[in-house]
């Protein structure tokens, strides 16, 4: 049922760290909160191989002086991210192709302020880990600096073809976490040698971290009993209204609702009165903490946060509908195929849903635990070759 690791534990022991000499600028950017997050934690562990690694935000490459933000009063992202909070992605296919024809017409500018950047940064090695730029990246990196590698980490488990994530025709090295991904490069014309498969999704170090709070101490401060069932509801870096109407229909399941940056929502939320513990956690740079506290979860099929849930032994109740964006569909075929969780049309039978998952949840843990995911310390042993 797990996906196929990138290295064995063997591997892992004796591969090479990276060199203190060598140079790796990782690209991000804060639409959604998992790009920055799987930069933050690459970054992380291969600090503490030794590499040297700068976060380099993509609108700092185009936008240096920040005119955009300092002309209209906000980040080229908050549009999205206030889509995302509001459950405004009906539409999002269309929305996407909007932004792609836009990015081929500004093709040749960007190309040429990132050709600057490059010259200018010098880097070893440029690592990606956000779509629909890698093209203009990789090109300009090829113009400035033709030898330095350039690698594309998905952050996504499946491609959505075509110029999302893959370019075909670049030297583009691509690092998958799932055999599906895989699959659809090789199909879009990537050469094997190019094609690697980690097995997962990037996560936190602080996942894999034994934690030193007995949980049904941690448990007990929240004010959940000891045989409850606790369901951990969360949307994202940003929350979501739908979070509200959640929370209503289980208004006497115990719950810890995460609303990341969302302070309204977390407002609204506490405000409900409601029969069992609803405990409301704002942004927290600690989810592990709370995901041992739950037993399921609830929430959007984002890559990030149901490879968090999984590999915290929870199965999940997501949904996958028009509103479900692009990109995210086919995690829900993933969910069901390694029998993870459930996947309704709509939140509207979360209650039923969460009583069939509590009535046998010990087989859905069990299911869960089967997934391992290393990907936050394949990829950069990964790393280490191709900068050879």
């Amino acid at each position: 049922m797990g996906n196929k690791p990138l290295l064995t534990a063997s591997d892992l022991d004796t591969a090479h760290p990276g060199s203190a000499k060598t140079r790796v600028d990782l690209i991000y950017f804060n639409a959604g909160g998992g790009h920055r997050a799987a930069a933050t934690a690459l970054q992380q562990v291969m600090h503490g191989q030794g590499w040297q690694v700068r976060l380099v935000h993509l609108f700092d490459i185009l936008d240096p002086c920040s005119l955009f933000a300092k002309t209209l009063g906000f980040q080229p992202e908050d549009i999205y991210n206030k889509q995302l909070a509001h459950g405004m992605t009906l539409g999002m296919s269309l929305e996407l192709k909007l932004l792609q024809m836009l990015i081929r017409l500004g093709h040749q500018a960007m190309v040429k302020r990132m050709c600057a950047y490059w010259r200018d940064a010098r880097p070893d090695m440029v690592v990606s880990v956000i779509p629909n730029f890698n093209r203009a990246l990789c090109e300009s990196l090829k113009l400035a600096v033709p030898s330095t590698p350039y690698v594309t980490v998905l952050t996504d488990m499946a491609d959505h073809p075509p110029a999302f994530w893959v370019e075909p025709d670049q030297p583009q090295q691509l690092v998958c976490g799932t055999a599906y991904a895989v699959q659809q490069a090789m199909s879009a014309g990537c050469s094997a040698q190019r094609v690697h498969q980690s097995s997962g999704m990037i996560l936190s170090p602080r996942f894999y971290e034994p934690s030193a709070a007995d949980r049904w101490v941690e448990r007990f401060k929240h004010g959940f009993a000891d045989k409850q069932s606790v369901g951990l509801v969360m949307f994202g870096g940003y929350g979501a209204e739908v979070m509200k109407s959640i929370a209503t229909r289980l208004i006497d399941t115990p719950l810890i609702l995460v609303c990341g940056k969302n302070a309204a929502l977390a407002q609204s939320l506490r405000a409900m009165a409601t029969q069992a513990p609803h405990v409301v956690v704002e942004f927290t740079d600690d989810m592990a903490y709370w995901m041992r506290l739950a037993d399921f979860f609830i929430g959007k099929p984002g890559p990030g946060s149901l490879s968090e849930a999984v590999h915290m032994g929870l199965p999940v109740v997501i949904t996958c509908n028009a509103w479900t964006m692009p990109q995210e569909r086919w995690n829900t075929q993933w969910i069901r195929h390694n029998g993870l969780g459930l996947v309704l049309n709509s939140f509207r039978g979360v209650r039923s849903a969460v009583y069939e998952m509590v009535r046998d949840l010990p087989r859905w843990q069990n299911n869960v635990r089967q997934m391992q995911n290393r990907a936050v310390f394949e990829v950069p042993q990964l790393l280490a070759k191709l900068a050879i």
